[in-house]
C-alpha cells in the first residue's frame, strides 16, 4: 500500500507539472495564432494510451512517463519534422512569427513553473500557516549525529548561529539545506562562537555516511513500548520519560545514550516521569548499552507543554500570505541555483549525488499528506523551470538563447544549424538523463 501511495503522489505531481508547463507554451502560441498540432502528457512513442483531436490539435496521453510536449507547427523541436520544415513557411507556423512572439512562446513553460511554485507557497501559508522554534530559544543546542557534520567540527549541543553571514532566526526544516549549501557556518558552543569553513566535498561526504539528518532538535528519552518477552526492565512502562540515570541528568536522549554506553551490563538508578509524577527505580543495562525497550516520540505540542521548547505558531490572512509565499519561493529559487552551482563545480563532487526519477520518487512520503505533497511539488516546479532554462539546445533555454541572438543581431540562424544544434542538444540531454538515472542505479546497488 505504501508503494501505491508514493507512486500516486509521484505521478500526480509529475502530471500536474508537465501539463501546466506545456500549457505555458500552448496558450501564447494560440494567442499569437500559431498552430499547435499535438498536446501530450508523457511521450507517445509509436502509440498513445488515449488521444482525441479537437479542432487542429490532438490531445493525448502517451505511455512513456518521461515528460510531455506540445508540437508547434513550423518549429524545430524534438520531433525533427524535416519534411514540414522543407515546405514554404505558412502564416500559422512558429517560424513565420516575429522573434519577440516566438520568445514569449518559448518562455511560457518556465514562467508557468515559477508562477505555480509561488502560488503554492502562498496557498500553503494561507492554509497551513507556519510553525517553528526561534533559534534563540534553542537553549541547549541541536542534536548532531551525522558523521559528516561531526567531521566538519560540530557536535550535539552546538547552536547554528549563521550561514554565510546570514543569521539563522528560526529553526525549521530549511536549516539543513542552508548548511549543505553554505561555505562558512558560525556555531555557538557553550557561549563561544566560532566560524567553521565547510569542506568543499561536504555533499560527497554526506553520501558516504549513515543517512541521518544533519541537525535536528534534541528530544527526551521516551519509552515507546516494553516487550513482554524476556524484557530486562519490566518496571518501565510505555510513555515513561527518563529524567536521570545513575544520578546524572538525562534531559535528552543523546545524553542518556552516553550514560548507558558507559554502564554496560550494570544495574543503575533511574528517575522517570510517569503520569506527571516522578518515580525512582533501578534499571538494568545490557551488554550493548541498552535498556531493551522500544523508543517512543513526542509531538512538538507535548514537548512545548513539558517545557522543552517554545513553539511559535504563525497564521496568515490571505493578504499576509502573499509576501510570505513570495519570499519563500524566492529563497527556494536562490537555494536551487546554489545547488546547481555546486553540481557544476568539480571540487564539491556534488555531481555524484545527481539523481533521476528514482531520486524524485523517493522524496515522496509513504503516507499521504497534502501539505508535504504541495511542498514537494513546489520545489519540483522550481527545479523544472530552472533546468529548462539551461542554454542547451532541445531545452527551452536553448531556443531562448538562439532567439535572443536573433533579436540582438538581427540575423536568424539557418534551419540546418538549428537542426544540428537540436540533435546535439538532444544527445547531451539523453546523456545527462542516463547519468542521473545511472547514479540512482549505482546507489541502489552499493546501498548508498
Amino acid at each position: 500500500m505504501e508503494i501505491v501511495i508514493k507512486l500516486s503522489q509521484f505521478l500526480l505531481s509529475l502530471s500536474l507539472l508537465i501539463i501546466l508547463h506545456e500549457l505555458g507554451h500552448f496558450i501564447p502560441a494560440k494567442l499569437f495564432k500559431t498552430r499547435v498540432e499535438k498536446f501530450y502528457l508523457f511521450f507517445d512513442v509509436k502509440y498513445s494510451l488515449l488521444k482525441k483531436k479537437i479542432g487542429e490539435t490532438e490531445y493525448g496521453i502517451g505511455w512513456l512517463p518521461l515528460g510531455g510536449y506540445v508540437k508547434i507547427s513550423g518549429m524545430i523541436d524534438e520531433s525533427m519534422d524535416k519534411e514540414q520544415m522543407a515546405l514554404p513557411a505558412q502564416p500559422w507556423e512558429f517560424r513565420s512569427k516575429p522573434a519577440w512572439q516566438r520568445l514569449i512562446i518559448m518562455l511560457g513553460g518556465v514562467t508557468v513553473n515559477f508562477i505555480l511554485a509561488f502560488i503554492i507557497y502562498i496557498g500553503m501559508a494561507y492554509a497551513y500557516g507556519d510553525s517553528y522554534i526561534a533559534n534563540a530559544d534553542m537553549k541547549d543546542g541541536l542534536l548532531i549525529e551525522n558523521q559528516a557534520m561531526i567531521n566538519a567540527g560540530f557536535k550535539s549541543g552546538d547552536k547554528i548561529v549563521a550561514v554565510d553571514g546570514e543569521k539563522i532566526v528560526r529553526f525549521d526544516k530549511e536549516i539543513s539545506s542552508k548548511v549543505i549549501l553554505g561555505k562558512e557556518v558560525v556555531r555557538d558552543r557553550n557561549g563561544v562562537e566560532q566560524t567553521i569553513k565547510m569542506p568543499n566535498d561536504f555533499v560527497d561526504q554526506l553520501s558516504k555516511v549513515e543517512k541521518v539528518p544533519l541537525v535536528s532538535i534534541r528530544i527526551p528519552f521516551v519509552i515507546g513500548n516494553v516487550p513482554d518477552d524476556e524484557s530486562l526492565n519490566k518496571n518501565l512502562k510505555a510513555k515513561d520519560i527518563l529524567l536521570s540515570l545513575n544520578g546524572q541528568t538525562t534531559k535528552y536522549l543523546d545524553q542518556a545514550k552516553v550514560i548507558l554506553e558507559n554502564n554496560k551490563n550494570k544495574t543503575v538508578s533511574a528517575l522517570v516521569l510517569r503520569d506527571q509524577k516522578q518515580v525512582n527505580l533501578n534499571v538494568k543495562v545490557n551488554t550493548e548499552g541498552k535498556l531493551g525497550v522500544q523508543l517512543g516520540g513526542l509531538g512538538l505540542e507535548t514537548l512545548e507543554k513539558l517545557g522543552y521548547y517554545k513553539i511559535t505558531h504563525q497564521k496568515y490572512s490571505f493578504l499576509e500570505s502573499i509576501p510570505f509565499g513570495i519570499e519563500k519561493g524566492k529563497d527556494q529559487l536562490v537555494g536551487y541555483g546554489k545547488q546547481l552551482k555546486m553540481i557544476f563545480n568539480p571540487e564539491t563532487k556534488a555531481y555524484k549525488q545527481v539523481g533521476g526519477f528514482k531520486a524524485i520518487f523517493d522524496i515522496f512520503p509513504s503516507s499521504w499528506s497534502w501539505e508535504v505533497f504541495w511542498s514537494i511539488t513546489a520545489i519540483l516546479s522550481i527545479m523544472l523551470g530552472v533546468m529548462n532554462l539551461l542554454p542547451i539546445p532541445a531545452l527551452d533555454g536553448g531556443h531562448v538563447m538562439f532567439l535572443l541572438f536573433e533579436i540582438v543581431s538581427g540575423k536568424k540562424p539557418s534551419d540546418k544549424f538549428l537542426e544540428n544544434a537540436q540533435m546535439a542538444g538532444f544527445v547531451l540531454l539523453i546523456s545527462l538523463l542516463l547519468f542521473a538515472n545511472g547514479n540512482d542505479i549505482y546507489k541502489a546497488i552499493i546501498g548508498k
